[in-house]
């Protein structure tokens, strides 16, 4: 048996073992050598009368005799071990599956940061709409939540200056995912793509393609939970864009008040209690209350929500004073640890003005 097919003899003992062990399942992509190999190292002591080195540094056993015995005896007793040391097997073979996925997660980081721009690319990312403008300063991207608002916003938008990337639902939160989930999410990977930056050690602000990133959502909780993923995207993979001011949450209105063929938008309830003591409170009035983005034609979405003149945008910042009390609120309420985020909740709740249920 040849060194490399000693190898795969070792690596298939541990997959079958994983398998069998229910450590790994049958749609998981079976561990490589190296994943096995990694951070581990072994001895082996062999005895042999006349021994024969290969090469001036005497680093290689040449001995043909001496290869197939420990070939033989270390699978034999490697199987034997693994049963034998169920606990240990499962620390090596778990420490294999970490290494599986951080190295994958590496390799799709490469991959998203190597690829060239979306204007050298050949195919858009996602459902991308660019815009044709091709100085970031003039440029904005509208992030926006599934393919109906995606819509209506592809429609309304100033097709010089203004991009629109729909997303499908909620994307993953990246808080408390695997590397190799996140830079495997498409909606992830679209973002990334199109912004241009680069992310971690590879991020370059100098890259950005939209001086404005801008988070348009439904103004529901989903809508806002869906905000809270992206701003978490945000600041844990690319947060100079926040630093520097280049994100925004748009801020669609509440309201539809239709009177004598007059129209007028509400953005808060307060906002509309003023404008029907202003036009009356009769029968002749309309209210539409808005569910969602999609709810909107092209026309109604162009002039609340995305006319520069007209909008109303929010930028989020950071303030540096305050981001280790920043970072430990994303990691309270975005994290996978369920009683701290209860306890903020508790503590917090009696300072909630608007609950939406």
């Amino acid at each position: 048996m040849q060194r490399a097919g000693f190898r795969s003899a070792i690596t298939k003992i541990f997959n079958n073992y994983a398998k069998e062990a229910k450590i790994l399942k049958d749609s998981d992509e079976p561990l490589s050598g190296e994943d096995i190999r990694e951070g581990m190292a072994a001895i082996v002591s062999v005895k042999i009368e006349e021994p024969q080195f290969e090469g001036q540094t005497k680093q290689k056993l040449g001995n043909s005799e001496a290869r197939s015995a420990v070939d033989s005896v270390v699978s034999e007793k490697l199987t034997y071990f693994l049963e034998q040391n169920p606990s240990v097997a499962r620390i090596i073979c778990e420490k294999s599956i970490q290494s599986q996925r951080a190295r994958e997660a590496a390799r799709k980081a490469r991959d998203l940061t190597r690829r060239k721009s979306v204007l050298e690319s050949n195919s858009l990312p996602g459902k991308l709409a660019d815009c044709s403008d091709n100085d970031p300063k003039n440029c904005e991207i509208f992030i926006v939540e599934g393919d109906s608002a995606g819509g209506s916003a592809k429609t309304a938008r100033d097709r010089k200056t203004q991009a629109i990337l729909p997303l499908r639902g909620k994307i993953l939160n990246v808080e408390k995912a695997r590397e190799d989930r996140i830079y495997g999410n498409e909606e992830i990977k679209a973002m990334i793509t199109c912004f241009g930056t680069g992310i971690h050690d590879d991020f370059d602000i100098e890259k950005l393609k939209y001086h404005k990133i801008i988070i348009m959502t439904d103004a529901d909780v989903d809508g806002a939970h869906i905000a809270t993923l992206m701003l978490t995207f945000l600041y844990r993979f690319m947060p100079e864009l926040i630093r520097q001011g280049y994100v925004y949450l748009a801020t669609p209105p509440l309201y539809k008040l239709e009177k004598n063929k007059k129209t007028w938008y509400a953005y808060s309830d307060d906002e509309l209690n003023k404008i029907l003591t202003e036009v009356g409170r009769d029968g002749n009035n309309k209210i539409q209350r808005y569910k969602g983005l999609g709810e909107m034609d092209a026309d109604q979405l162009w002039e609340t929500t995305m006319d520069p003149e007209r909008r109303i945008l929010k930028r989020v910042m950071i303030d540096d004073t305050q981001e280790s009390e920043i970072d430990l609120t994303f990691s309270i309420l975005m994290g996978d640890k369920v009683e701290p985020r209860r306890e903020f909740i508790e503590e917090n709740a009696k300072y909630v003005k608007n609950l939406d249920i």
